[in-house]
């Protein structure tokens, strides 16, 4: 076990950035930088493609914020970098899939980093809470994400409650894409990021910008904007040499090959 709290792996267009701070994967300040500067360089790097966020040991995930780092004057307030907590939850223009594997406890902060991903999966043993409500603070990117994501009521039942749910739970109300045995779990999202790996880039970045800036506006005026090519993603997919290639490779009923311009 090494003392750094982040392991980097590279491999064929995928990062995958594993959490490794014992006991519970609880994020500090530092820590939170650290993410932010990994993801920053994912986000910027051409070669990469799609991430893979994890964490070390089967117990937990991650336990949200080090509430010992806290009473040691880490400020709740404080400085966690670019991106903000965990290096995902406020970076912009993060237009590549992240794909989260949740291995056991994901709770709190934690339960927000998994939220901030594009594709959850989770083993078996995972278990999910947002307990703020019991320590008298509010989770306030969950209050922000979860009702968008799932039934309103389900929703306000565990922000209000802070009550544990199982993987198949999450899974029931569309959090989780896939549940898995812990043994498989590295493996099921290695599998998934190959798959995306494999696909087009460009459509990718189009998809989530898309989607990111649809959230708060009006379905004719968004698409009106993707009509007109007024993102940016969406202007440079239907100018790129994929874009011919993907009619190409119909015509030619071959598999396409995606280059990213």
């Amino acid at each position: 076990m090494s003392d750094a709290p982040l392991r980097l792996k590279t491999e064929g267009g995928i990062l995958e950035v594993t959490l490794d701070r014992p006991k519970a994967n609880a994020i500090d300040l530092a820590t939170s930088r650290l993410m932010g500067e990994a993801f920053m360089a994912f986000r910027d790097d051409p070669k990469l493609r799609v991430a893979i966020l994890r964490a070390a040991g089967d117990r937990f995930f991650c336990a949200g914020w080090d509430l010992k780092a806290a009473a040691d004057g880490d400020a709740v307030d404080g400085d966690y970098g670019v991106g903000g907590f965990g290096g995902l939850q406020e970076l912009g223009a993060m237009n590549k899939p992240v794909i989260c594997a949740v291995n056991g406890v994901c709770c709190g902060g934690g339960l927000e980093l998994a939220l901030s991903c594009d594709l959850i999966l989770a083993s078996d043993a995972a278990s999910f809470a947002l307990p703020e409500i019991r320590s008298g603070t509010v989770a306030d990117a969950a209050s922000i994400k979860l009702p968008k994501r799932i039934p309103y009521h389900v929703a306000m039942d565990l922000l209000l409650t802070g009550r544990w749910f199982d993987a198949q739970e999450a899974q029931r109300w569309g959090l989780v894409k896939e549940v898995v045995p812990l043994e498989q779990l590295a493996e099921a999202a290695w599998s998934l990021a190959r798959l995306l790996a494999s696909g087009p880039p460009l459509v990718y970045a189009a998809i989530k910008e898309v989607v990111r800036e649809a959230e708060d506006m009006k379905f004719q005026d968004m698409l009106n904007r993707v009509t007109k090519r007024q993102l940016a993603t969406v202007d440079r997919l239907y100018s790129s040499e994929d874009q011919l290639e993907g009619a190409r490779a119909f015509a030619e009923k071959r598999a396409p090959v995606w280059k990213g311009r």
